[in-house]
């Protein structure tokens, strides 16, 4: 466990609010396992996971497209959060682009609970043919892309899923169409996402 909690100073030691966060929990775990206090070192190295979660997620949130088609990012509502190991999934990033009308929202999760059920629609193509969804590939990904059309309007929302690794992309597009929808997602560096989330 010493070697870890040395890697991971060695690691990340840059001069961030982050970056101070995440050392100070792995000094805190590093204290209470030589006190032998098991427990608070545990605790202490889950809240250094979620803060090392944090400091990816920023570095992700960089590499996002500002803009999505004519639709502009708005930064000002990026999310970037962590639960941490204990509670089974880790990252979650938001990004939303445009408004009203016309919108996009994006998310990134990783250990989503959502991915084994995904994959295995995507290992069985005869479940997701239909008129209601279909696989597309995305940069290499397969990839499900769902229609919702509102019974009133007529308009189209698609909802995109795009499983990597142990993350999930999700990116929904109101009053969009197919092919609006995987020119936005092919537009986010997928591989450059899956070395940092992984």
């Amino acid at each position: 466990m010493k070697t870890v909690i040395i890697f991971f100073i060695a690691l990340f030691s840059v001069s961030t609010v982050g970056a101070q966060n995440f050392e100070k929990h792995v000094a805190d775990a590093r204290a209470a396992y030589e006190s032998g206090n098991l427990e608070n070192s545990r605790f202490s190295m889950e809240q250094a996971l979620r803060e090392l979660d944090v400091l990816i997620g920023k570095e992700i949130i960089k590499l996002l497209p500002v803009k999505m088609g004519q639709l502009n990012a708005v930064v000002a509502d990026d999310q970037v959060t962590a639960s941490g190991a204990a509670m089974g999934a880790g990252l979650f990033i938001q990004r939303k682009y445009g408004s009203d009308p016309k919108k996009v929202d994006l998310q990134i999760m990783n250990n989503s609970p959502l991915i084994a059920g995904i994959n295995a629609l995507l290992s069985i193509p005869f479940l997701t043919g239909g008129e209601n969804q279909k696989q597309v590939k995305i940069q290499g990904y397969k990839a499900l892309i769902k229609f919702d059309k509102d019974e009133v309007s007529g308009k189209v929302t698609h909802n995109l899923q795009v499983p990597f690794g142990n993350t999930l992309l999700t990116l929904s597009v109101n009053e969009s169409s197919e092919a609006e929808i995987v020119s936005f997602a092919n537009s986010i560096p997928l591989a450059k996402i899956s070395a940092f989330a992984q």
